[in-house]
C-alpha cells in the first residue's frame, strides 16, 4: 500500500483532500472523552415512513417537545447531500448519571396534533439521534390490529424512552434506546389529549475498546449466513468469468488461428483471389464513427467515472467509510469527480483529436454535460418534489451554491485544462491498415446480428455475475440493511470489468466476421448494455423486493437510479470499446493487407 501511496504525488494530494472533508464530520466534542457529569452532545436527525428512506422529514416536524434552547448542528456537505438535518434533542444525558422517568414535557396535543401523530404511526415512522456520533433510532408507536378491519386498528404513540449506554472509563461505547410498551398515549379519537414525555437513562461498564465501539453496526453484514451468500455470489461470478473466458479464449484463438493460416495461405497460392470474413474489410475496419464527437465525449466520461469508481474502492477498502460515517460517501463522490474532471477532458479532447476532429471546444463542452447535465436535470426535478413534501432531501439553498461554486471553480477549469492537454498531445491514431477512400457497402445480416438483440446478449452475462450482489447494495442503498464487506464487492467489480471486455470482443469479432465493419459504436453499446439490465433489475427490486411507496420515494428511486445506470453504461461502454479496440489492432497487426 505504501508503493501505491508514494506512486503518484497527484493521488496522495486528492487523498489529503477527501480525507479533510472527512474530519468535518465529527461531533461537538470531537475527542470522545468526558468527565462525570458531562453532557454528552445528543442531537435528534430525522423522522420518517421505515419502508422509504429517502422520504425523511426533520425531528420536530412532528409536534414533540423541543428542548428550551433548540440549537441546530453545522453540517458537512455529505451529511446535507445525505439528509441529515441534526438538532439539539429535549433529553439530557450526562456521563454516567442514571436517571429514572425524568419528564421531558407535560403537554397537551390539539386535534392537529394527534392526527399528525397519528399519521406518523400509520406509515411506520421511525426516529434517529445521534449521542456521540453513535447511532440510535426506534419507532414513534405502535399499530393495535385488534381486528380485521382497518376502522378497529388502534394507534398509539410511545411517550416513554429508556436509555441504556454503555461506557469504558472516559468514553462512551454503546447506546441502546427502547420504548415502554405500557406507556402509551391513545391516538385514535380525533379529540385532545393530554401526553407527558418521559425519559430512563441507565449506565453500565463494559470492556468493548473504544477503537472497536463500530463494530456491531458492521458485524450484520458479516454474519455467517451472509457470508455464504456473498461467497455464494463470488463463486458463481468466477465460475462465469471461467467459463466464459476459457470458451471465447479457446474457440476466439483456434478461430483467429484459422483464419491467419487461411488468410496466409491465399496470399501463397492466389493473388488475386477474392477476400472474405474480417479481412476483406481491413479498408474500412478503422474508418472513423459517425457522430465522433459525441464518441469521444462518452469516452471521456466513462473513463472519468471509471476513475472515481477505482478511487471510491481504494478509500473503502482503506476503512474510510465505516458504518454511519454521515455524509462520508456523498462528500467522496463530490471531491473526487471535481478532481477527476481533468481525466475526462484529457481523454475527449485527446481521442477526438486522433479522430482528425476540428471542433475541440465544442467536444469539451459535450464532455462536460454529457453526465452532469441529466444528472442536473434530474437533481431539479427531484429537489423541487422534495421541496413540496417539506423534507430533509431537499437541499438548502446554500448547499446548492456551493456545490455549484465547485463545479465552476474546480471541476470546469480541470475539464479545460483537461482538453488543452488533450489537444496539445498531438497523439495520432495507430492504425496498423489503411483506410480505403469509400466505405464498402455492409451486406444483409439476420436480425440477430442487429444492434439490439446484440447489446440483450452483450449485457445478461455481466449482469448474471454481479445480480445477487446486486441485491445487499440496493438493501443498503435502498433500506436500512449495512453493508461493509467493500473486499467482496471490489472482487465482484473486477469480474464485471472482465466479462464486460471478453464478452464485447467476441462480440466484436463475430461483428467483423459478418464482414460488418461498424463496431465502433456497436461495441461501446454492448459494453454499456449491462446498465440497461441494472436498471431493469431496479423495476424488480421496486415491486417484488421493497415496500416503498408514494411519488416522492418512487421519483427519488427510479431518478437516481436512472443516473446511476446511465454512469454504469458510459463506463462499461468506454471499458467495452477499449477491449475492442485492443483486439482488432491485434488481428490486423498480424495479417498482410494490401
Amino acid at each position: 500500500m505504501k508503493n501505491l501511496f508514494s506512486s503518484s504525488s497527484s493521488f496522495y494530494c486528492l487523498l489529503l483532500t477527501v480525507f479533510a472533508a472527512f474530519s468535518a464530520v465529527r461531533s461537538d466534542s470531537s475527542d470522545h472523552r468526558y468527565k462525570q457529569g458531562d453532557i454528552v452532545p445528543l442531537y435528534a436527525n430525522k423522522v420518517g415512513p421505515f419502508h422509504n428512506p429517502s422520504e425523511t422529514y426533520r425531528y420536530f416536524d412532528l409536534p414533540f417537545c423541543p428542548p428550551g434552547d433548540l440549537k441546530e448542528k453545522k453540517e458537512a456537505l455529505g451529511e446535507v447531500l445525505n439528509g441529515d438535518r441534526l438538532v439539539s434533542a429535549p433529553y439530557v444525558l450526562e456521563f454516567q448519571r442514571d436517571k429514572e422517568s425524568v419528564s421531558v414535557c407535560n403537554t397537551k396535543l390539539s386535534k392537529e396534533d394527534v392526527a399528525r401523530f397519528r399519521s406518523a404511526v400509520r406509515k411506520d415512522y421511525y426516529f434517529q439521534m445521534y449521542y456521540d456520533d453513535l447511532p440510535i433510532w426506534g419507532f414513534i408507536g405502535k399499530v393495535d390490529k385488534e381486528g380485521k378491519d382497518p376502522s378497529d386498528y388502534r394507534y398509539y404513540l410511545y411517550k416513554h424512552i429508556h436509555f441504556d449506554v454503555f461506557y469504558n472509563k472516559d468514553r462512551v461505547i454503546e447506546i441502546n434506546v427502547r420504548t415502554d410498551p405500557n406507556a402509551l398515549v391513545d391516538l385514535t379519537e380525533d379529540a385532545e389529549v393530554n401526553a407527558e414525555f418521559l425519559y430512563t437513562v441507565k449506565w453500565k461498564e463494559t470492556n468493548t475498546p473504544f477503537e472497536k465501539r463500530m463494530d456491531k453496526y458492521s458485524q450484520s453484514s458479516s454474519l455467517p449466513h451472509h457470508l455464504e451468500i456473498h461467497w455464494f455470489s463470488i463463486i458463481n461470478s468466477c465460475v462465469t468469468v471461467l467459463l466464459l473466458t476459457g470458451f471465447l479464449t479457446t474457440i476466439l484463438m483456434r478461430v483467429l488461428k484459422n483464419d491467419f493460416v487461411k488468410y496466409a495461405h491465399d496470399e501463397e497460392t492466389a493473388e488475386d483471389q477474392e477476400e472474405t470474413g474480417w479481412k476483406y474489410i481491413h479498408g474500412d475496419v478503422f474508418r472513423f464513427p459517425k457522430f465522433k464527437s459525441l464518441f469521444a465525449a462518452a469516452l471521456g466520461s466513462g473513463t472519468q467515472l471509471f476513475t472515481l469508481t477505482v478511487f471510491i474502492f481504494i478509500l473503502a477498502l482503506v476503512g474510510v467509510f465505516y458504518p454511519y460515517n454521515r455524509g462520508a460517501l456523498f462528500t467522496a463522490l463530490v471531491v473526487i469527480y471535481a478532481l477527476t474532471s481533468g481525466i475526462a477532458g484529457y481523454t475527449a479532447t485527446s481521442f477526438y483529436c486522433q479522430l482528425e476532429g476540428t471542433n475541440w471546444v465544442r467536444n469539451l463542452l459535450l464532455t462536460g454535460c454529457l453526465f452532469c447535465g441529466p444528472l442536473f436535470l434530474t437533481f431539479c426535478f427531484l429537489n423541487t418534489v422534495a421541496i413540496a413534501y417539506k423534507a430533509t432531501a431537499a437541499l438548502p439553498f446554500g448547499t446548492i451554491v456551493v456545490i455549484v461554486l465547485i463545479w465552476t471553480l474546480v471541476t470546469s477549469p480541470l475539464l479545460v485544462l483537461g482538453g488543452i492537454a488533450g489537444k496539445n498531445s498531438k497523439a495520432e491514431f495507430q492504425a496498423p491498415v489503411r483506410t480505403t477512400k469509400y466505405p464498402r457497402e455492409i451486406p444483409p445480416l439476420p436480425w440477430y446480428r442487429g444492434s439490439v438483440p446484440q447489446m440483450a446478449m452483450a449485457g445478461f452475462l455481466p449482469f448474471s455475475a454481479i445480480y445477487i450482489e446486486l441485491y445487499y447494495i440496493f438493501a443498503s442503498v435502498w433500506g436500512h440493511r449495512i453493508y461493509t464487506i467493500y473486499s467482496i464487492l471490489f472482487i465482484v467489480f473486477i469480474i464485471l470489468l472482465i466479462v464486460t471486455a471478453f464478452i464485447t470482443v467476441a462480440l466484436t469479432y463475430f461483428q467483423l466476421a459478418a464482414e460488418d465493419h461498424e463496431w465502433w459504436w456497436r461495441s461501446f453499446l454492448c459494453g454499456g448494455s449491462t446498465g440497461l439490465f441494472i436498471y431493469a433489475y431496479c423495476l424488480y427490486y421496486y415491486y417484488a423486493r421493497s415496500d416503498m411507496s408514494g411519488f416522492m420515494q418512487t421519483s427519488f428511486f427510479f431518478g437516481y437510479m436512472a443516473c446511476i445506470c446511465y454512469g454504469f453504461f458510459l463506463m462499461l461502454g468506454t471499458i467495452g470499446f477499449r477491449a475492442a479496440l485492443l483486439f482488432v489492432r491485434h488481428i490486423y497487426r498480424s495479417i498482410k493487407c494490401e
